[in-house]
């Protein structure tokens, strides 16, 4: 018994996704659109803030994670927690990119604030490698934490409902076919 189509020509019925989901499908455009969003949001806060409020500093910070976060929810929500494995890092990488090109384009308009002055030049292989590392890592590990917290909830959902043989199933055809 197959529990889910093994290529889309098996859909009996095709519907052309919304605008937003169509958008939320793809990897490159999320990852983008949330690159420059988020760089263009870092300038404006660590520029237009109160530079001495930890406070501050630290509610822009989280707004900022929950902004990154969120659009890899978006986007990874799409699809099956199988492919998070690499549309994850991929996402960070595509979204590290367009947020250090971001980052040039501030430097040379004079808008990139690095600590308490504007950033130079030369301070931009520093500012990408630092970028970088900390998007892979965080969306990432995100990554994981929420395929974990998705793969609980289902198994406990089909608990509930007394279907555990059904996510034995699942993971037994899964596993036939390598997939």
């Amino acid at each position: 018994m197959s529990y889910f189509p093994h290529t889309t020509t098996e859909w009996k019925k095709f519907e052309e996704p919304a605008a937003f989901r169509r958008f939320s499908m793809s990897i490159a455009e999320m990852a983008i659109v949330t690159g420059v969003l988020f760089r263009l949001y870092r300038a404006l806060a660590m520029t237009l803030g109160p530079t001495t409020s930890w406070m501050y500093f630290g509610a822009a910070l989280a707004v900022g994670a929950l902004f990154i976060l969120g659009m890899a929810t978006l986007h990874l929500g799409n699809y099956p927690v199988r492919h998070w494995l690499w549309r994850a890092p991929v996402f960070g990488a595509i979204e590290a990119a367009a947020e250090s090109l971001t980052s040039l384009a501030l430097i040379y308009a004079h808008r990139e604030p690095i600590g308490s002055e504007r950033a130079h030049p030369h301070d931009w292989p520093e500012i990408v490698a630092q970028t970088f590392l900390w998007r892979l890592v965080v969306v990432c590990v995100f990554a994981l934490v929420l395929a974990g917290v998705v793969q609980f909830v289902r198994y406990m959902l089909l608990r509930r409902e007394h279907r555990v043989h059904t996510a034995v199933a699942v993971h037994d055809e899964i596993a036939k076919h390598g997939s």
